[in-house]
């Protein structure tokens, strides 16, 4: 975890939504250390007690099923194209954990509605304009791309007009004062480090950007501006506006797209600038959704719990596919594969689809509650919450025995290259956050992250964007892990 986000997770701990921000803490090498790479030691007394040859085959048998297996991309399919965008509080979110339910009933899973109670925002309209600035010719105006954050207030129908000021960081907004702040229009112009993402840590960079689009409205508020902007937290400039949760401030909020963030910064520089601001999202009512739960019952420790989990929510731009569509299919395909091939677990696997992930983790706050006397009988949580690229591995909150107990599973996935199992001291997963706090074993899957923040949070996170053969890959990992964290003999240490 870098300095910058150990700072943003400080700022963000007065309120429950911090755990979201917490999931991207992590700085996950995407690209895997020499160390990392290095060979699988050979198997112990205690591999070949925990993993008898049995265990092993059946475990090269669920790597080589998922590879071959188009379930997870037919279910991803439904839920982004016939489906669509599953904000929480909406029709689709409703629908979605009805239709995941009916597929996991489909295969033979005791399966149960979670109500969560979550909030309801809806977007409105969205536009901006530059309205005066140097060298403006008569009668003209620069449209400006940007997207309301969730937990922006509105404008006024008509919209307002103000004078846009820019700064670069907290320090830079606190030194302009309340006397060059009240009144106008804020812009946070924190640049994505597009050179971490390309070397794999694109987390790392979400990280360190992230925290203006969560806490900058709010810092800009407390100073009296009339509306506060953010640069997109994201990789590429494809004039994309990536939107997110910020907190709410009592203000207009929104994120502009990283070319329109450049223009606006460097018309600033030469004079004055004024913008006409339109944003009219509504915060509506809160509204009943659902964690889906579904178990396959162990045969020997019913009572010992695995979970395998995506959240099902997703922002409303685009339709939700690599975030967070493909974990949840993943999850499911976990239980479809040991169902077609008759493999029993000798714990329990629970399927998890959480709601409300990306507005407040009401869904695991709301499982949290009444599970969470029974932590001590969850023997480990996997969550896939980054995206839907080749696997490289598992970030994993445990100790070091457990991780040293799981190398034969790292042997079965290292022919698909997803073998690391890197060590985290934060949870690797927003939603299994309480449980990896409580001692439980968590696991996130790693996926290649290059690209990730290219479509994140944006109109573009559409169905295309997901290859089907990662996707397989990505299953393969989650169940061979699941698969043996269950029927392992000895559960792993805490």
């Amino acid at each position: 975890m870098t300095k910058a986000f150990r700072s943003s997770i400080a700022l963000q701990t007065a309120f429950a939504v911090s755990t979201f921000f917490n999931a991207f803490a992590q700085t996950p090498a995407q690209m895997p250390s020499p160390a990392s790479r290095m060979a699988v030691p050979q198997p112990s007394p205690a591999d070949e007690h925990n993993f008898p040859p049995l265990l092993l085959q059946q475990l090269s048998a669920i790597k080589a099923t998922a590879l071959n297996d188009d379930y997870a991309y037919r279910q991803v399919a439904h839920l982004t194209e016939n489906i669509g965008p599953r904000p929480s509080g909406s029709a689709q979110a409703g629908a979605a954990a009805e239709y995941v339910a009916g597929e996991l009933r489909q295969l033979g899973l005791e399966v149960r509605l979670q109500p969560v109670t979550v909030p309801h925002w809806v977007r409105g309209v969205e536009t901006a304009a530059l309205v005066e600035y140097p060298g403006m010719v008569s009668g003209a105006t620069q449209r400006i791309v940007l997207t309301a954050l969730g937990g922006s207030s509105p404008t006024p129908t008509e919209g307002l007009t103000a004078e846009v000021v820019t700064v670069s960081t907290f320090e830079e907004l606190q030194a302009l004062g309340r006397d060059k702040v009240a009144g106008r229009i804020v812009l946070f112009n924190e640049i994505f480090d597009k050179q971490k993402a390309a070397g794999g840590l694109g987390f790392a960079a979400y990280g360190e950007a992230v925290r203006y689009r969560g806490a900058g409205p709010k810092a800009a508020a407390d100073l009296g501006a009339a509306a506060a902007l953010v640069r997109s937290v994201g990789n590429a400039d494809y004039r994309l506006p990536h939107t997110g949760f910020s907190f709410p401030a009592g203000i207009p909020a929104g994120a502009v797209s990283a070319e329109d963030a450049d223009l606006i910064v460097h018309l600033a520089s030469q004079g004055k600038i004024r913008m006409h601001l339109i944003l009219t999202p509504q915060k509506l009512p809160d509204a009943t959704g659902y964690n889906v739960i579904a178990d396959l019952k162990g045969s020997e420790h019913p009572e010992e719990i695995v979970v395998v989990s995506g959240h099902l929510d997703s922002w409303d731009l685009g339709t939700g596919a690599i975030d967070d569509g493909a974990g949840v299919v993943i999850a499911m395909e976990t239980a479809e594969i040991l169902q077609r091939l008759h493999l029993r677990p000798a714990r329990t696997l629970r399927v998890i689809a959480w709601m409300d992930e990306e507005t407040g983790g009401a869904g695991s706050r709301a499982y949290s509650s009444e599970y969470f006397n029974n932590f001590i009988h969850h023997i480990a949580a996997i969550e896939s919450d980054s995206g839907a690229a080749h696997p490289l591995g598992f970030e994993v909150k445990a100790a070091p025995a457990a991780i040293n107990a799981l190398r034969p599973v790292q042997t079965v996935l290292l022919s698909t290259g997803a073998s690391i199992l890197q060590p985290t001291a934060d949870a690797p997963g927003a939603d299994i956050a309480a449980m990896a706090d409580a001692g439980v074993p968590a696991f996130g899957v790693m996926q290649d992250g290059r690209t990730y923040f290219n479509y994140h949070h944006t109109a573009a996170d559409t169905l295309d964007k997901i290859v089907p053969t990662e996707l397989r890959e990505n299953a393969a990992a989650m169940a061979v892990l699941a698969y043996a964290l269950a029927n392992m003999k000895d559960p792993l240490p805490r």
